[in-house]
């Protein structure tokens, strides 16, 4: 097969060629844009899933459909070592320029709050390289958004954004991936702007994606948090939305699979859609010709694991320090015994979790002291607890990957 027509796609971020299995999110999400566009009351979204799942081309995927629209976007990528403003500020800027209000005064207005937010993290005192501002050439304005106090703010500046906003008839959305790596006071003062925002009726709405806990950490948050966003869990693909994920590109390059080819690949990948790709990129380079075999994804199957290893697992694995690796380590053998003892489980490998106390037994320890390995491996990002006592990868097949490499 000729490799420079291949036409699949396994990077972060990447869009696929066929977005399968994503309909429902993108159908209901041109509803949210034209409902929120005509002031008729919307929740803010929130997608959550596992790494892998394709989470951050869905989040782009939505943002593309809100510029076609006329709507000013922003995206923003959250990091545990970064407070919300700097970030904020510079997706709240693209928002307004997109918006192009023809009123230059009154844009200038909104992106002098802008200013005045976003210097306020330095401080009155801070030294001119660290009075960072987004490009904004106007001044900053006083009295508005620029108390200190993030929730305040944060509402006073949703508001004159939202309001430049309806003046044009269009919205504003703030994209926020990795959403779950906000700090607490960040947090929740995002739920009580979006809480603030929609009992306005102003045409603002965040989109964040984030892991399977995110819901829980908005919840802790605000009580509200639960009626303010519609959560919608992305999962792996069904069989029939993994095989179009890859016949529906291999179609248009004038290629085939056979059907046990495809029952091949949709075991090998357990239908997430990274792995999809990553997969039909090694077994394209590697088969000899068209239609693609289960041979070919017999053949193709550890180069793509190699690469899998490296890029999507290894580098996690490495992040670890050696006690956190015995922690991962003993997670995936109490998934194991967890298995064998109930074979018609699951397993942590695909979406389920183990109990912490399960992990102790695993390293012969008391669990209270092995806090301090998972409290780290939770802010790494590469366990996440979605009920107390119990914890689970925040990578599919992670488990696995350790079990025969590490």
């Amino acid at each position: 097969m000729d490799p420079i027509r291949n036409p699949y796609a396994p990077g972060a971020g990447q869009r696929p060629p066929e977005l399968a299995g994503r309909d429902e999110q993108v159908g209901a999400f041109d509803v949210v844009l034209e409902r929120v566009a005509r002031g008729r009351p919307e929740r803010s979204l929130v997608l959550t899933g596992l790494r892998g799942v394709g989470k951050t081309v869905l989040l782009n995927a939505l943002r593309s459909q809100a510029v076609r629209k006329g709507w000013g976007t922003g995206k923003l990528e959250a990091r545990p070592d970064q407070r919300l403003r700097r970030p904020l500020s510079s997706a709240l800027h693209q928002a307004v320029r997109e918006l192009a209000h023809p009123e230059q005064d009154q844009a200038d207005h909104v992106l002098g709050v802008l200013r005045a937010f976003a210097q306020r993290e330095a401080g009155p005192t801070a030294k001119l390289r660290e009075q960072w501002s987004p490009g904004i050439d106007v001044p900053a304005a006083r009295g508005r958004a620029d108390s200190g106090d993030i929730e305040i703010d944060l509402v006073e500046l949703l508001t004159d954004v939202g309001g430049l906003a309806a003046d044009v008839g269009k919205g504003v959305a703030v994209f926020i991936d990795e959403m779950q790596d906000l700090g607490p006071d960040d947090v929740s003062a995002l739920c009580a702007a979006c809480h603030e925002i929609s009992q306005s009726g102003l045409p603002v709405i965040v989109v964040g994606a984030g892991l399977p806990h995110l819901p829980a950490v908005l919840s802790a948050s605000k009580s509200y948090s639960e009626r303010l966003f519609s959560y919608q869990r992305i999962d792996r693909l069904s069989r029939a939305e993994a095989d179009r994920a890859l016949t529906a590109p291999a179609d248009d390059e004038d290629a085939a699979f056979a059907e046990a080819a495809l029952t091949a690949m949709y075991a090998a990948t357990g239908g997430y859609p990274y792995f999809i790709q990553a997969y039909g990129k090694a077994v394209w380079d590697l088969a000899p010709r068209s239609p693609i075999t289960p041979e070919d994804v017999a053949v193709a199957a550890p180069e793509a694991e190699r690469e899998l290893a490296v890029g999507f697992f290894g580098s996690r694995y490495e992040r670890a320090t050696p006690g956190e690796r015995d922690y991962l380590r003993a997670m995936a053998d109490a998934a194991v015994a967890v298995a064998e003892a109930d074979p018609a489980g699951e397993g942590v490998d695909v979406v389920g979790s183990v109990a912490t106390s399960d992990v102790a037994v695993q390293l012969g320890k008391k669990p209270q002291s092995l806090s301090p390995a998972r409290d780290s491996l939770l802010k790494k990002g590469l366990i996440y607890s979605g009920e107390r006592g119990r914890i689970a990868f925040t990578v599919p097949h992670f488990g696995r990957y350790l079990r025969e490499n590490a």
